[in-house]
Parts: structure tokens; sequence; C-alpha cells
């Protein structure tokens, strides 16, 4: 098993923590992204919810 020389160990290392940079980087992107849409999706709503009182408005003054 340590037949191999030290600096392979180091790269096997290097590699193994790579992966499990790209995987919680990946994840922290998504919450991210998540985080984003659900406030864009808000502010759509909320520029509904406006829309339709304005709307409501303008219909019972006529």
């Amino acid at each position: 098993m340590f037949s191999l020389p030290w600096w392979i160990y180091l790269v096997v290392v290097g590699i193994i923590f790579s992966g499990y940079m790209t995987v919680k980087t990946a994840a922290r992107e998504r919450e991210i992204d998540e985080a984003f849409i659900e406030k864009e999706g808000e502010i759509y709503m909320e520029r509904i919810r406006q829309e339709r009182e304005r709307r409501k408005q303008a219909k019972s003054l006529q």
C-alpha cells in the first residue's frame, strides 16, 4: 500500500477535496438561486395584486 510515492497520495487527497468543494459549492449556489427566484416571484405577485386593486378601484369609480 505504501509502495507509491508520497506525492501520489497528495494528488488523490487533492482530487477528493476538489470533488467535495464542487458539491458543496453547487449546493450553496442552488440555495442562492432558489432564494433569488422566490424573491422575484414575490415581487411579481405583488405587482399582480397592485394591478388587481387598481382595476378594482377604477371599475368602482365608473
